[in-house]
């Protein structure tokens, strides 16, 4: 690019013209004339790099600009006088020059401070800059400054002047090292810049130490102050000066390194040493010395507790990030059951578990990105929905835990209520909007000190509640203890149900109305247990869906109940059942190969998929994407829908629109009380009316009574099922007079 490489060649120009000037006789006026053309040619180069390179802040560079010309201005004054004038005045005018540069370079050096970002302007960095200046300024003032103001052969005018470079010199060095113990990262415009200001800073004090203590010539100093020239030149053409003052650089690690400790270390040992040296036994040395050595024991104790702040700070930093989730930012496991400990030895404690339902099925249908999503704003709901002082804590996975300390057993229903709120509202991770439910137990710390007999009891509690499937929070009582243990032997032992082929298909009739001719059939699955007889499903049903085992025992279900629809053909022909219907399970339904699976048994079968409905719950479907995606599948194959337990869910009718349904199973809730007078009916009556409304076939069940079949029949309803008609057995009879019956075998999975 163009610019890239032109400090390059001036840095090679600078220090040729540097060698050459030191070719030329010594004090003769082409030197001198060189000498200015190098200083005047490195103004003229800041003012080109300001404007070839843009800079983010012109005022810094110019001002470093002015200082520069100030001092070549004051080089050709004291040339004037003493190639002109035949003079060699000191103090001169050249003087005045050469001191007003000064504040123009600090000028610069200010906004240059100003501009390094807020992690560099810290105190720490202070304290160290403060350090190394005192340290070098007693060194400045033993063998420089005090030397010179005490001469008496020196006018007061001079001694001034004398004590005004290195003074000077030292204000340079304290911003420089103010500059050079900060944490940023300097680029090589910033460096170029320090080291001007030491070459500069060297060849004053050289000077001054040499008029003071020598008769040398002192020309080789000038190779000091030419390079200074070259390099504030340079620091502004190269490329890096664009950003240079500015606070876009990135801050390092603010650890301190060996070089910065050694120098901090040098510089504090520095007032006790010179005590040691010859010429410092001064009275005025000795106070000056005694004040710095106080200054600087008392930079390094504050230094000192600032390290220890600093490490404070940062193991507190590290308890804050051993305590908290990476993820959602909340507290984890390990804070929380610390938190309980301390809680419980104070008084009463109620805990909250959380789990999301059907997690598992969101990271493995729409990835894992979406479902971190979704655990972080549910646990910011969570958060935002209890006081602060209330611990939210995510424990692993997908469940979070709530700390109550103190409250009681109605304050934590209240709290735990405005959770479940809090979780009803759709959450958006990406391009996905997605209904959240969560099982919640509630646990106290009644009897126990132990946090995690706590956490078991709320975690019993929590199970209760997804088994119930009811969408209530559920609080730990002793009874659930034992149905915990029974669930979880129940668990243990569908494995070997499965594998011995111990469970059984019964199916029970579906009726018309009002003849009570058979015209489906609905099957149900059972658990023939070796020492305890039939186990009905409600018992072992949500041990599966807890396990996994669901699926691939729903998979014996679909294939066996295929298999027994194409026997019955083969067996009865036309009086056979013309339609089967198979209730699968939510965990079924969030496989994503499902209707594949249903379409591999079809074809091994050989039922044809117009014969089989598949049944689906409402609150299977509730929550959306693979689930409803699975019964669109199953649609477009030919397999009829079937929407059991109808009018129970949370959104009945809003599911008819975005589910395909051809058949509405009414529950029995509403069949219950069918024949009571006033308002028992009505639902009964307006659900018949949505399915005729909407073409769909309703079935009523839990029938139990004549009266209330010849009720439904009055209200319209063509088809039910229930006790009344018939129980379940495993051979129900089709040989029934009439036309030919169209059946249906529904396997209840639940």
């Amino acid at each position: 690019m163009r610019g890239e490489r032109f400090w390059w060649w001036w840095v090679a120009a600078g220090s040729l013209a540097t060698a050459a000037y030191f070719l030329l006789p010594d004090e003769g006026l082409v030197s001198n004339l060189v000498y200015d053309a190098i200083g005047l040619v490195s103004t003229v180069m800041i003012i080109v790099g300001v404007r070839l390179h843009r800079a983010g802040r012109r005022a810094m560079w110019y001002w470093f600009a002015a200082g520069q010309l100030t001092w070549v201005l004051g080089d050709l004054v004291w040339e004037y006088y003493k190639y002109v004038l035949d003079q060699e005045p000191y103090p001169s005018p050249a003087d005045v020059l050469y001191l007003s540069a000064y504040p123009f370079f600090v000028a610069g050096m200010i906004m240059l401070m100003r501009g390094r970002g807020a992690r560099d302007r810290d105190l720490a960095a202070l304290i160290d800059a403060s350090i190394v200046a005192i340290g070098l300024g007693l060194v400045f003032w033993v063998f420089v400054m005090h030397p010179i103001a005490a001469d008496s052969t020196a006018s007061t005018l001079e001694r001034v002047i004398g004590v005004a470079y290195p003074a000077a010199d030292a204000l340079l060095l304290a911003m420089l090292a103010r500059f050079y113990t900060g944490v940023v990262r300097r680029s090589t415009s910033i460096r170029l810049l320090g080291a001007a200001a030491v070459l500069l800073l060297v060849a004053d004090v050289c000077y001054s130490l040499i008029s003071l203590y020598s008769d040398v010539n002192a020309r080789f100093l000038d190779a000091g102050w030419l390079l200074s020239y070259v390099c504030w030149g340079a620091a502004a053409l190269h490329p890096s000066m664009r950003v240079a003052g500015t606070a876009r650089r990135q801050a390092r690690d603010a650890r301190v390194g060996r070089a910065r400790l050694l120098l901090l270390a040098v510089c504090s040992l520095l007032a006790p040493g010179l005590l040691f040296l010859p010429g410092s036994g001064d009275h005025v040395d000795r106070l000056v010395i005694a004040a710095g050595a106080v200054l600087l024991f008392l930079l390094v104790v504050v230094r000192m507790s600032g390290f220890v702040g600093q490490v404070q700070r940062q193991a507190d930093q590290l308890e804050d990030l051993a305590m908290a989730d990476d993820l959602t930012g909340l507290a984890n496991r390990r804070r929380f059951e610390r938190d309980l400990r301390t809680a419980l030895a104070a008084g009463r404690t109620q805990v909250a578990l959380l789990d999301l339902d059907d997690f598992k099925g969101v990271n493995d249908r729409l990835g894992h990105g979406v479902g971190d999503r979704l655990l972080t704003v549910a646990g910011q709901r969570l958060r935002a929905a209890l006081p602060p002082e209330v611990l939210v804590a995510r424990m692993g996975g997908d469940e979070f835990a709530v700390l109550l300390p103190g409250a009681t057993g109605a304050e934590a229903d209240r709290a735990v209520a405005r959770l479940a709120d809090a979780l009803r509202e759709p959450i958006v991770a990406g391009d996905h909007e997605l209904l959240v439910s969560a099982s919640i137990g509630v646990a106290d710390g009644a009897g126990t000190a132990d946090p995690y007999e706590v956490l078991r009891r709320a975690d019993v509690a929590m199970y209760a509640a997804k088994a119930a499937a009811a969408d209530r929070p559920r609080r730990y009582a002793a009874d659930l203890d034992e149905q915990s243990d029974e669930q979880a032997r129940v668990g243990a032992e569908l494995r070997t149900a499965l594998d011995t082929g111990q469970f059984r298909v019964v199916y029970q009739p579906i009726v018309a109305l009002p003849s009570g001719r058979p015209v489906a059939v609905e099957a149900l699955v059972r658990w023939a247990h070796p020492e305890r007889g039939t186990v009905p499903p409600d018992h072992f049903i949500p041990a599966a869906e807890r396990n996994g085992l669901i699926v691939e025992l729903g998979e014996w279900i679909l294939r066996t109940a295929c298999a027994q629809a194409m026997e019955w053909q083969a067996a009865y022909g036309d009086l056979a059942p013309a339609r089967m219907s198979v209730n699968v399970s939510a965990r079924q339904l969030a496989e994503p190969g499902f209707a594949a699976l249903v379409a591999a048994v079809l074809d091994e079968t050989g039922l044809p998929a117009g014969r089989l409905t598949v049944e689906v719950t409402e609150t299977a479907v509730f929550g959306g994407g693979q689930a409803v995606q699975s019964v669109q599948d199953l649609h477009d194959l030919g397999v009829h829908i079937a929407l059991d337990d109808f009018g129970t869910g949370h959104s009945s009718l809003g599911l008819l629109q975005t589910v395909p349904v051809d058949v509405l199973k009414v529950d029995k809730s509403f069949v219950d009380s069918i024949t009571m007078a006033g308002r028992h009916a009505v639902i009964a009556t307006a659900l018949i009316q949505v399915s005729a409304g909407l073409g769909l076939t309703a079935v009523a069940e839990g029938v139990e009574t004549a009266e209330q079949a010849a009720e439904l029949h009055r209200l319209g309803y063509e088809l039910a099922q229930g006790y009344h008609f018939g129980r379940p057995s495993p051979e129900p009879s089709f040989l029934t007079p009439g036309p030919s019956p169209a059946a249906a075998v529904h396997v209840q999975s639940r």
